[in-house]
């Protein structure tokens, strides 16, 4: 059973940085992408960013292009999405997910979140 446990969420200041960082357990994870995903009040959930496991491969997200860095820590079973330059758009709570391709469609697991809160 996959466990995904976000911490370093909080309160900053526009233009202030967060390192949010999240725990993986449970199975191995070679064969999945981890990501993160943010959901605003009011608005739908949203793919922040993507990593392979492997490091290879990651995927940004157009309005965090640029200010916003995944990163995997594969002995640790760890990854991290460094947030710089927030904007008060930003604030949400961010869900660390985890997905591997089962069949033709894929399986998803997901933390319980951590609120960021960015003042304007």
């Amino acid at each position: 059973q996959v466990q995904l446990v976000e911490s370093g969420g909080g309160l900053v200041q526009a233009g202030g940085s967060l390192r949010l960082s999240c725990a993986a357990s449970g199975r191995t994870f070679s064969s999945y992408t981890m990501g993160w995903f943010r959901r605003a009040p009011g608005k739908e959930r949203e793919l922040v960013a993507a990593i392979s496991w492997s490091g290879a491969h990651s995927y940004y997200a157009d309005f965090v292009k640029g200010r916003f860095t995944m990163s995997i820590d594969n002995a640790a079973n760890r990854v991290y999405l460094q947030m710089d330059h927030l904007k008060p758009e930003d604030t949400a709570v961010y869900y660390c997910n985890a997905r591997r391709n089962y069949g033709v469609g894929y399986i998803d697991d997901w933390g319980q979140g951590t609120q960021v809160t960015v003042s304007s």
